[in-house]
């Protein structure tokens, strides 16, 4: 059975240990519904078509399920629960998968909307720390790009070239003149540069990334740098995935230009064989 779970169960939340022998189908998971902060110390959700719920999906076993009904004080056919066990549908990179959820039966029990229904980009917000890890790819590792924007003092801090498994780069985000770089979680390797940025530099990403538009959303992965694995790096996802497509030549030039000489040769030539593939005429 699948399980979709969006506080702290998610990866490197307070009880994400319940999850440990589960098997995770999609890291980039949501659901519709609303999610709320409970005031607790994790939120709860709520059921809406007029809003998205981002977390994880996991197979799980009947032992797993039991675990996580006794967290969530959780009884069959009890009126006094604090949370309702109900099926849903779950849309992720590689399809919609049907699962369980468990959303707020006991009225009042959420109680402040959580924009954008992400619970660990509301603490990170709420947090504001003096600084955070961001992964850049695509055309976000062109340092030039910084420099016109007079940002690149924000983005001093190299911590180095990395790897994110599990997800590739494609080119599925749609502009007027092409496509613009996306990573779809399908099984593939994305290259690209960790930053440690000042806090205020989220905000830069927020407006370049058109969070509030609705165009990329904010997500957490984790990198490997060498054999390092480093734990809920920001970095960037598109919301509404559009058929692949070229993109224009300047923004193929800055990706190039981002990552010659920082990533591996070999992601490098796979970088400028996927534009060409694409139509590009570099």
């Amino acid at each position: 059975m699948k399980v979709f779970v969006y506080g702290t169960l998610r990866k490197h939340e307070g009880n994400h240990a319940l999850l440990k022998s589960a098997v995770l189908i999609a890291q980039q998971a949501w659901i519709y519904g609303e999610l709320f902060d409970t005031g607790y110390g994790y939120p709860a959700m709520k059921r809406s078509e007029q809003g998205k719920v981002y977390g994880e999906l996991y197979e799980i076993d009947q032992a797993i399920l039991s675990k996580l009904d006794d967290l969530e004080e959780y009884k069959a056919d009890r009126e006094d629960n604090l949370y309702e066990r109900v099926e849903a549908q779950i849309f992720t990179d590689n399809g919609e998968y049907s699962g369980l959820v468990y959303i707020e039966k006991k009225e009042g029990l959420g109680k402040e909307l959580i924009p954008h229904g992400d619970w660990k980009l509301y603490q990170l917000l709420n947090k504001k720390p003096a600084s955070i890890y961001y992964f850049a790819y695509g055309s976000c590792m062109d340092v030039e790009r910084f420099e016109k924007a007079q940002v690149a003092h924000l983005f001093e801090k190299v911590a180095g070239a990395c790897k994110l498994e599990g997800y590739s780069m494609k080119y599925l985000f749609s502009a007027n003149d092409g496509g613009r770089a996306d990573i779809i979680e399908d099984g593939g390797v994305t290259e690209g540069i960790l930053y440690d940025i000042p806090f205020q530099g989220l905000y830069y990403l927020f407006d370049r990334e058109g969070f509030n538009l609705g165009w990329y959303r904010p997500t957490f992965v984790d990198v490997k740098m060498s054999e390092t694995l480093i734990p809920d790096v920001l970095t960037f996802h598109v919301y509404k995935k559009q058929p692949e497509s070229a993109p224009p030549l300047h923004y193929a030039k800055e990706i190039l230009r981002g990552s010659k000489g920082r990533v591996s040769p070999g992601y490098y030539q796979k970088l400028e064989e996927e534009l060409v593939r694409l139509g590009c005429k570099l």
